[in-house]
């Protein structure tokens, strides 16, 4: 598993002339990416994923600041160019999903909730697909293809070694005007050339045998039992419409041991959605980003229960926004349509888990894993929201349903 962060160039030409055609400075070329990935090597034949974020340069305009980013969850598959050793060249290509936001705000100066929901409208937010609804709600189709170069340096007591890793290639989307919202095409903020550098943890095989370690990537499906009702009233109170039911989303888990000790990232997200007014829908999202270690108190044959202490970082974020909005460049002209709240804090959760491993060929050199984990995540900031406290929305016990493939 391992993190990245590079630059990718990028040029937003439709909207760029737009500005110019006013005298107005065009936006900065370029945005900047950060990447969660894990990778598996079977043979010469490499198998993996990736989650991106990319965020763009910010501009200001009379005010309001221009800002975008995009997210992006991509599958791998690759070939090495090298034999197994502390060196790796690796050629791969990616195809994926993403989601893209793109706004223009003025910075929002109400601290208290019933002020801004009599009167949010301080810009626009544009987006194709929408995460904060849901994990799955991507939009469009990406591809990636480029080389992965990495060199295992070891790492002292411990068999796993540090992996240094640089990516130079070339990403975009195939479908012409594929991201076009308001009649301006935001094609190129998924597309250019990029170039990474980063590092992560791997398990060498000339360190290991079968069942000495492993390191898995997971997909689960989780549902959290809270939610908004302090919101929820207030919402009421002003005339819109409350969110209904439990937010359950999808996530991503890598989970690794070594001698009995066990580390993993968990990134997922909880998203509620739904209409606020008869011309306004709404949102509610709170992405987690957890750093995970823990122990094994059972391993017998193919089943395994333990136990885990996670540490992370959690954020909240409601939305409302106009259903129909004008095209450019009249929205540019008038833009307040639109506004969000947003705060963060740190989060904790103990978690135990029982997963069960299918062997998938005859050498048992990788297995399908089924899993349950159940937890309560614990937050430790206030969270609050334009002055109302969104504690106990955060802090909640979840049921999680994993499938994954460990090596």
């Amino acid at each position: 598993m391992y993190l990245t962060i590079g630059k990718t160039g990028s040029n937003l030409r439709e909207f760029n002339n737009l500005l110019e055609n006013k005298g107005l400075t065009p936006m900065r070329k370029g945005y900047t990416n950060f990447n969660f990935g894990y990778q598996a090597r079977y043979n010469d034949f490499i198998l993996g994923l990736e989650l991106g974020q990319n965020s763009g340069p910010k501009s200001f305009f009379n005010g309001y600041e221009i800002d975008y980013r995009t997210t992006r969850f991509l599958l791998n598959v690759g070939f090495s160019l090298t034999e197994e050793g502390r060196f790796q060249l690796i050629h791969y290509m990616s195809v994926g999903s993403g989601f893209l936001n793109f706004q223009m705000l003025k910075e929002n100066e109400s601290d208290n909730l019933d002020e801004f929901l009599q009167n949010p409208e301080h810009g626009f937010i544009l987006r194709d697909g929408n995460i904060h609804k849901n994990s799955l709600n991507l939009s469009g189709f990406l591809t990636e293809f480029g080389f992965h170069m990495s060199y295992d340096v070891p790492i002292p007591g411990r068999d796993e070694a540090l992996a240094l890793i640089a990516k130079f290639g070339y990403s975009f989307s195939p479908l012409e005007d594929s991201w076009k919202l308001n009649g301006i095409s935001f094609n190129t903020l998924q597309s250019g050339a990029f170039f990474k550098i980063g590092a992560g943890l791997t398990l060498p095989d000339y360190n290991y045998f079968y069942k000495d370690a492993a390191l898995g990537a997971h997909i689960f499906y989780g549902v959290h039992f809270t939610s908004p009702d302090a919101l929820n009233r207030h919402l009421v109170d002003n005339g819109l419409q409350p969110f209904s039911g439990k937010p359950s989303n999808w996530g991503l888990k890598v989970l690794g041991y070594s001698k009995n000790l066990m580390y993993g990232i968990d990134f997922f997200n909880l998203g509620l959605g739904g209409k606020a007014s008869d011309t306004q829908s709404h949102t509610l999202s709170s992405i987690r980003v957890y750093a995970n270690g823990g122990l094994k108190f059972l391993d017998l044959r193919n089943l395994e229960m333990g136990a885990l202490a996670g540490l992370g970082f959690g954020n909240l974020r409601y939305t409302i926004t106009y259903d129909n909005k004008p095209d450019f460049p009249r929205l540019f002209e008038e833009p307040d349509y639109d506004g969000y709240l947003r705060t963060y804090g740190a989060m904790a959760k103990p978690e135990l888990f029982i997963t069960y491993g299918i062997p998938l060929n005859q050498k048992n050199a990788f297995d399908l894993v089924l899993g349950a984990h159940s937890g309560y995540e614990i937050a430790l900031s206030p969270y609050n929201l334009a002055g109302l406290s969104m504690f106990k929305y955060m802090a909640n016990p979840y049921l999680q349903f994993s499938v994954g493939i460990r090596l």
